[in-house]
């Protein structure tokens, strides 16, 4: 039996998108169009991870990932359409979602979420260019040898990781990994990528793992399947 993949969204054209991304790419899909009707879903399919649409009929996607969050820990990534990510971010607090994503999502970016999702979950190591993120161990390796990185530099590396595609900007990656909730200097950002890239890159002139988008912040390069 294949991964299975429970996709709640009650948008019939994004929800077809989805369902023809992941069967293409050898996933199982089983597919739920209301809010009311998903932790049900969830019961029957009982799926490796969760696709789950915020804007329901019946019931939020935060009320029912509550609930499924409560007795699984199931990946679950949220979709939106909503731009405003601090609400977002506090909804995804609340119902212990892992991730989002927002609609629409070129089906690569879509799909290396998937994967980096269910990587975590089964505690499977994140390769990244030449490079190798060992969750369950905390460590990081190159041709077997292990980069020496700090708490903090690994916590950076292994955020970026996980969300591959998305572009963080510096106040998001203080609150995401130094879990600040007020207002700080983002030059401390700039000095741990500088540091973290100064062990990981093969150039770090030219960085490929830890890559910078202009005038926004920072992404990884995409892992590597």
């Amino acid at each position: 039996m294949g991964t299975r993949i429970l996709i709640v969204e009650d948008d019939a054209a994004i929800a077809s998108m989805i369902d023809l991304v992941l069967r293409t790419n050898g996933y199982e899909s089983v597919l739920c169009t209301r809010g009311d009707q998903a932790v049900q879903a969830f019961h029957d399919s009982n799926p490796d991870l969760i696709l789950l649409d915020i804007m329901l009929p019946g019931r939020s996607g935060f009320d029912v990932a509550r609930d499924i969050r409560n007795e699984s820990d199931v990946p679950i990534v949220m979709l939106t359409a909503k731009a405003e990510t601090e609400d977002i971010v506090r909804g995804l607090e609340m119902s212990g979602a892992d991730d989002y994503i927002t609609k629409p999502c070129p089906p690569r970016v879509l799909l290396a979420r998937i994967r980096a999702r269910l990587r975590v979950h089964d505690q499977h190591p994140i390769s990244i260019g030449d490079i190798v993120i060992d969750l369950k161990g905390h460590k990081v390796l190159r041709d077997g040898d292990e980069d020496q990185l700090s708490l903090t530099e690994f916590e950076l590396l292994k955020h970026l990781a996980l969300n591959p595609g998305t572009v963080f900007n510096r106040e998001r990656l203080l609150r995401d990994v130094w879990k600040y909730r007020h207002a700080a200097d983002t030059r401390l950002v700039n000095v741990h990528v500088q540091r973290l890239r100064s062990k990981i890159e093969r150039d770090p002139e030219h960085p490929e793992i830890v890559v910078s988008v202009r005038g926004v912040g920072y992404k990884a390069g995409f892992p590597t399947a």
